[in-house]
């Protein structure tokens, strides 16, 4: 199962539910992949390493609080869902999902999808993909951050018609 680029609201703020989007979310019955991308002709990095940016990190933070808290007796029924796990949710002055907005009816049906696709739901399921696509050879060799497994892809070769075949 694939979600491109889900949603999670734009513009973050500290105070704020939303968190940002994912390029995507690659859910197979063992896994969740939740990746981010970036290359070589945009990317933020040191001189070895990838830099994850800090919202980066916490959108992976949060996603994962609320997959791993998201049982099946919450479907339709985020206002309880809220109300039971809200005072385990610390991520700073960042907020959970308010019923009925949006977000929430976002999160909802990804997270009923998920754990439909997945049963039941773990952290150790749960897999932070960073891929680098690049165009040089050889294959470069970056640092992430520890919570990530890099999976670098080589286009050079690949495009056609600015397509990248994964």
């Amino acid at each position: 199962m694939v979600f491109y680029r889900p949603s999670f609201g734009r513009h973050a703020k500290e105070n704020a539910s939303v968190f940002g989007e994912f390029d995507a979310i690659i859910a197979s019955p063992q896994n969740i992949y939740l990746v981010e991308s970036k290359w070589d002709n945009l990317v933020e990095s040191k001189k070895d390493e990838l830099v994850i940016r800090r919202e980066q990190l916490m959108r992976h933070q949060i996603f994962t609080w609320y997959l791993t808290h998201w049982k099946k007796k919450y479907s339709n029924k985020w206002a309880d869902f809220i109300e039971e796990q809200q005072s385990t949710f610390n991520f700073g002055a960042k907020t959970t999902a308010q019923p009925g907005k949006l977000l929430s009816a976002n999160l909802e049906f990804v997270l009923d999808r998920l754990l439909d696709h997945c049963g039941t739901i773990t952290k150790e399921k749960i897999k932070n993909i960073l891929l680098y696509f690049y165009k040089d050879t050889p294959e470069p060799s970056f640092r992430v951050d520890r919570n990530f497994k890099l999976i670098p892809i080589n286009y050079g070769e690949e495009t056609s018609g600015n397509f990248i075949r994964l």
